[in-house]
C-alpha cells in the first residue's frame, strides 16, 4: 500500500497550479512533478472553495475527498506511487453528492495525467499566450499618418502615440464650429475624460 503526503505549503499549492491538469465535473486536479533529488512519493493537497457550499458542506466534501484518497492509494501501481509530484484536488459542488466510486474513478484517471512528464516543445512554440517574438502571421495593420512620418491633413485630427495603452487618444488640432473655427486642443485626462469646462 502506498502512502501519498499531505500537501500543505501555499508556494507547493502555487506550484502545482503550474502543471498539467485533469477536469471532470466534480473535480479538477493539477500537478507537477518535483525535482527527482527530493523525496520520492506522491504529495496531495485539497482545495475546496466557499462558492461550492457553506462550512458543512466543504467538510463533507473534504472528508469524501480523503476516503477517495485512501482507497485509490491501496491500489496504486508501484511506479506511480515512487513519483515524487504534487498534486492538488479542486473540489466542485457535484462532488458532495456524487457516487463514491465515480469519485474514486476520477481520482484514478486524474493520477497519470497530472504526473505524466512534460514533451519537449520545438523552440518558438510556448503554451498559451504569445511572447511577442517571432509570428506566422503577417502584420495587417496599416500605420497612421504621423507614425509614417507625415502630419495629420489640416482639418482632421491627429492622434497622439498614447492611443491603445490604456487611455483615451490624445486629440490635437481638432477644428471645430466656435465662431473662431478653431477649437482649443483637448488633452484627456489620466481617468480618460476631458478636463472640466470643455
Amino acid at each position: 500500500m502506498a502512502t501519498i503526503e499531505r500537501l500543505t505549503k501555499r508556494p507547493d499549492f502555487l506550484a502545482a497550479a503550474e502543471g498539467r491538469r485533469f477536469h471532470t465535473e466534480r473535480m479538477s486536479a493539477q500537478g507537477r512533478l518535483r525535482a527527482a533529488d527530493g523525496p520520492p512519493g506522491l504529495r496531495l493537497g485539497f482545495t475546496i472553495t466557499k462558492r461550492v457550499g457553506h462550512a458543512t458542506e466543504r467538510n463533507r466534501i473534504r472528508r469524501r475527498l480523503r476516503a477517495v484518497v485512501a482507497l485509490v492509494a491501496a491500489d496504486l501501481p508501484g511506479e506511480l506511487a515512487i513519483l515524487p509530484a504534487d498534486i492538488v484536488l479542486i473540489a466542485r459542488r457535484p462532488a458532495l453528492d456524487a457516487p463514491f466510486e465515480t469519485l474514486a474513478e476520477d481520482l484514478r484517471r486524474a493520477l497519470p495525467t497530472v504526473t505524466r512528464p512534460a514533451t519537449p516543445r520545438p523552440p518558438g512554440q510556448g503554451r498559451g499566450k504569445r511572447s511577442g517574438k517571432s509570428g506566422t502571421r503577417p502584420s495587417t495593420t496599416t500605420p497612421l499618418p504621423h507614425e509614417a512620418g507625415q502630419p495629420a491633413p489640416s482639418g482632421q485630427a491627429d492622434i497622439g502615440a498614447s492611443y491603445g495603452r490604456g487611455r483615451g487618444p490624445r486629440i490635437t488640432g481638432a477644428r471645430g464650429s466656435d465662431a473662431t473655427g478653431v477649437r482649443p486642443d483637448v488633452t484627456p485626462n489620466a481617468c480618460g475624460g476631458v478636463p472640466d469646462g470643455q
